[in-house]
């Protein structure tokens, strides 16, 4: 098919299915804005590569093209729509002495205030930033990080970790006898010494990593969604949910419904693609969800693609067996719906991916790639099924 013809599908979509692509796109935003955002301090001095961390960390350029506002005089709040994470960035800590102090006080009372404050949900984690260029830690650096260390997890990250440099600092750090979680030397991107010779980054997933371990449960799912490194951590924790939910949907006590109302599956399904896209975090527009919705289920309303979807396993799994009498069966309503589920997994991995490295995959590539997923992963079932 064409990327011509696959447009003009989409665009040519009528009301039903227009309903049911933004009624998964209305639910994915409902999941996100129900999400409790992760907040996070950035402290460092200026030009220690604090915007390049967070750029190459976290989706959306947020460093970039987060709304920011002043909370102090040198603490600045960084929010973007859409993305569950609140940024707490600071200004000023390689000033004199006098400006240190109240620097330091800011961010104290900033820190206090997140806790006792109604609009506020606290602070969960703090990255203090030093440039592992400079081979050294000051005396100040290690009294504030033991004083801020005793309130929040810290974590000490040694920026633009070039050479020996990062790895010999985090090891004397390491040694001191302070009250940060980790030490992380960190290249947030690949560093061009010259045309023949570029240094990889590295040390993000390991930032990562740790962060996981000192983030309160309720704020986990905020971080992955908001984290662009690993998108194999996405994938897993959109498949495990996927499972739990369709044993318990599609398990023990699933009322059998008869093929030509097949269309009741469809809400099931609406929601379980919005709770996958709020896990992995990218954006997901009409026309991309449209030519998933046309790759799985053609391009009918809301009675026809929950048909459709029922259909596929008999038509890429002849004898199914489990549509008898016109009556679908849990096991066959599963088997459906695992397969949706795992392949849009795999889809949304991949369009994360070229996100990440900047490029735009064409509708055409996506409705391809979820046709192709879609009918692996229902043979991959049934089989599966079939064994047990």
């Amino acid at each position: 098919m064409g990327i011509d013809n696959l447009t003009k599908r989409v665009k040519n979509m009528n009301h039903g299915d227009i309903d049911i692509i933004s009624e998964i796109l209305e639910k994915t935003q409902e999941e996100i804005e129900n999400m409790k955002p992760v907040s996070i301090m950035l402290i460092g001095k200026t030009g220690v590569g604090k915007s390049t961390l967070i750029n190459n960390l976290f989706r959306e350029n947020i460093a970039e093209t987060g709304i920011g506002k002043p909370v102090t005089d040198h603490l600045q709040k960084i929010t973007k729509e859409g993305v569950p994470l609140v940024l707490y960035d600071t200004k000023g800590l390689e000033l004199d002495p006098s400006v240190q102090k109240e620097v330091r006080h800011e961010i104290l009372d900033t820190i206090k205030d997140s806790y006792n404050s109604p609009e506020e949900e606290g602070i969960h984690l703090i990255y203090y930033c030093i440039n592992a260029a400079g081979g050294r830690i000051e005396e100040m650096e290690i009294d504030f990080i033991n004083d801020l260390g005793k309130i929040i997890p810290l974590i000490v990250v040694l920026t633009q970790s070039i050479g020996d440099n990062g790895k010999k600092l985090a090891d004397y750090i390491r040694g001191l006898d302070i009250t940060a979680k980790a030490v992380i030397p960190v290249l947030s991107e690949d560093y061009k010494i010259s045309d023949d010779i570029i240094l990889p980054s590295f040390g993000l997933r390991e930032l990562l990593e740790e962060s996981f371990k000192y983030l309160p449960k309720e704020v986990e799912g905020s971080f992955n969604n908001a984290q662009q490194v690993d998108l194999e951590k996405k994938a897993d924790s959109a498949k495990r949910w996927a499972k739990r939910y369709v044993t318990t949907t599609f398990g023990v006590g699933f009322t059998p419904i008869p093929f030509s109302d097949s269309a009741v599956l469809v809400p099931m399904q609406i929601g379980m693609l919005a709770h996958i896209t709020a896990i992995f975090g990218i954006s997901m527009d009409k026309q991309k969800i449209a030519s998933i919705v046309a790759a799985v289920g053609g391009t009918g309303g809301a009675t026809f693609l929950g048909r459709t979807i029922v259909a596929n396993v008999l038509k890429f799994i002849p004898g199914a067996g489990t549509i008898v009498g016109g009556v679908i069966s849990g096991g066959t309503a599963s088997i459906i719906t695992m397969a949706l589920a795992y392949s849009y997994i795999e889809v949304l991995t991949v369009i994360a991916y070229q996100e990440s490295l900047g490029r735009k995959m064409e509708l055409e590539d996506i409705h391809k790639l979820m046709q192709e997923r879609f009918r692996e992963q229902l043979i991959k079932r049934k089989s599966k099924k079939d064994r047990q």
